[in-house]
């Protein structure tokens, strides 16, 4: 048997530690208050009770959702908003178990969040206790950081560790197992670990003297005042060389582009400001749609491939060569590549075979990109560069716009309702993207009014993102207009999550793109493979699910055409007056995305 020093040297801080009605929970409350944290998103559950109830107490709003996986989308939604760790606890194995895939996408998405979980008592792991699995193996793959809390002095300097960790170099999510005899007061572990029958045997007394020194360790210590504060964040940075070598690069170049993706957002840094300085034109991608508002003459929304065969320089901020460039293969050989990430793994992917970066920078994008425009000052792009492009983009905007115009065999064209609600939409709107082909048609029709007001998944491509990213997003930006474009595939995984936007008034609108199918899939496997099996869904009355959750449905098809302005006027409004609004539009087919393959 191993006892700890504390727990050797100290009587007197035992007989604190077993007298004290503390218990575990609130040092963990505790750390994340004062790391900022203002909500922890969860699925109850015994295991966690100890740290929902102390986080109430101090304050941190404790929101419930109807999925564990809800609950993970919505930490991740608050960590890119806030800039801060977004925070989900669920119960042990199940409810850690429903988290896999959110925290998976988190992790692809270079999202900082802490998961916390539930575990089964300390002395009662691998022994059959109930939802006692191997957690830690669990998530060692998907975690920058894991840990299991065995005891309670640990619990603060563990927190701290993993908060620190999940805003340092590439961003992502961190895992704590709290055992539940880590969390409950001294006097309640103490009933339930004591021997039911007391032996008289030799057996009987070492098995009693175990347990009391077991039981003895996992609190010596406990209450002890420690450090709450953070720990340093680290980011990786670019050297002056290298700032230098690229700014000589850019000053030379007629015809530069710059790729952003969702690393360009990151705090402490955001690239904005310095993107209007260079004057060089940009593509977004990611959450970095928006970042230069909605009719910036920089922002360039289509003909990429063209624009980059012509390139001659070409600046992935946080952009990936991934099957999202075509694993690099749509950049020119003859363009001078500069590539700047936090993460080395993806500053590189796919180098050794489609490209070659000429100047590779593992560091912040954001800052790397304000550094570069201060020793460019007075240098813009050539003006005739952008204007050319702007006028390419606008010969395929009036082509995508004809398409609005078409008539559809039923039904409203989809083309036509997204560019409806992209007018309509409000200065401080959120746009959260959860679909197949109507949210890829979304993504070239609708404007983000300013930056990280666009959020889809990332590149991991998940359904079922939107309800957690709704709430989330409500709740960080409570005054802002909060829309989920939805397909009617994807709303099924979080259309329950309507009772949560009652329940804690966070009131939001989903826009619905109905049309029966997913179309995403069933667009390539009918002409490829010959059948629609497993493509077709029905025209359900998903609108009369969100009255029944006490939310606001509308039913919108071809005859309501005339009056779709004043429908989504009025969603607006009854959004604003507390009502959680889902518009259930019925669509028909268009070839707007044909030739787009799904996988």
């Amino acid at each position: 048997l191993k006892t700890s020093a504390s727990s050797r040297s100290s009587a007197s801080t035992f007989d604190c530690s077993t007298q004290s009605p503390r218990h575990g929970g609130e040092s963990v409350a505790e750390v994340l208050r004062a790391h900022g944290v203002k909500f922890v998103f969860t699925l109850v559950g015994g295991h966690i009770s100890p740290i929902l109830v102390a986080c109430e107490k101090l304050g941190i709003r404790i929101v419930d959702t109807r999925h564990e996986a809800t609950a993970v989308f919505a930490a991740d939604a608050v960590a890119r908003l806030s800039g801060t760790v977004g925070v989900a606890a669920v119960t042990a194995g199940p409810g850690l178990t429903n988290t896999v895939t959110a925290v998976k996408n988190a992790q692809m998405a270079e999202s900082p969040l802490l998961l916390i979980g539930g575990a089964a008592a300390t002395l009662l792991q691998g022994r059959g206790a109930l939802q006692d699995i191997d957690q830690i193996s669990l998530f060692k793959p998907l975690c920058k950081f894991c840990a299991s809390v065995r005891t309670v002095r640990e619990i603060v300097p563990t927190v701290r560790k993993a908060l620190a960790i999940a805003q340092s170099g590439t961003p992502g999510p961190v895992f704590i197992e709290f055992p539940i005899d880590t969390l409950y007061p001294y006097h309640v572990v103490e009933k339930e670990s004591a021997p039911k029958n007391t032996s008289k045997s030799l057996f009987g007394k070492i098995m009693a003297w175990y347990l009391q020194n077991h039981l003895s360790n996992l609190f010596a210590g406990a209450w002890e005042t420690c450090d709450l504060s953070p720990l340093p964040v680290y980011i990786p940075h670019a050297t002056e060389d290298e700032v230098q070598r690229c700014v000589e690069l850019v000053s030379r170049a007629r015809k530069p582009v710059i790729l952003l993706g969702s690393q360009a957002t990151l705090p402490p840094t955001p690239a904005d400001d310095a993107l209007e300085s260079l004057g060089i034109p940009c593509f977004l991608g990611g959450m970095s749609r928006g970042m230069l508002g909605k009719n910036s003459p920089l922002h360039i929304r289509q003909n990429r491939r063209d624009a980059l065969k012509e390139a001659d320089l070409v600046l992935l901020a946080g952009t990936v060569c991934d099957f999202r460039l075509s694993y690099g293969r749509v950049l020119n050989r003859r363009s001078k590549i500069i590539a700047v990430n936090r993460d080395r793994s993806q500053l590189l992917k796919n180098s050794d075979m489609f490209w070659k970066p000429t100047v590779a920078i593992q560091g912040d994008a954001g800052s790397f990109l304000l550094r570069l425009s201060k020793d460019l000052k007075g240098h813009r792009c050539p003006e005739e560069w952008p204007r050319s492009l702007k006028e390419g983009e606008a010969i395929k905007e009036k082509a995508n716009r004809a398409k609005a115009d078409e008539k559809t065999e039923r039904h409203l064209n989809p083309i036509s309702v997204l560019h409806r609600v992209d007018e309509l939409l409000a200065e401080d709107s959120i746009i959260v993207a959860d679909g197949g082909d109507f949210v890829g048609s979304a993504a070239y029709i609708m404007r983000p009014r300013g930056p990280i007001r666009w959020l889809d998944p990332g590149a991991f491509g998940t359904l079922g993102v939107g309800g957690g990213f709704a709430l989330g997003a409500k709740l960080c930006r409570p005054e802002s207009e909060v829309w989920i474009v939805y397909g009617d595939g994807s709303l099924g995984y979080s259309v329950a999550e309507f009772d949560t936007f009652t329940r804690h008034k966070t009131p939001v609108i989903a826009l619905v793109g109905n049309d029966a199918c997913w179309s995403q899939i069933s667009r390539e496997q009918v002409p490829m493979l010959g059948s629609n099996v497993a493509c077709g869904l029905a025209f359900t009355d998903y609108h009369i699910v969100a009255d029944g959750y006490g939310g606001k449905g509308y039913l919108i098809g071809r005859e309501d055409e005339s009056r779709l302005d004043d429908i989504i006027k009025k969603a607006q409004k009854e959004c604003r007056e507390g009502k959680a609004i889902l518009l259930n539009v019925l669509i028909g087919k268009t070839n707007f995305r044909d030739g787009s393959i799904s996988v």
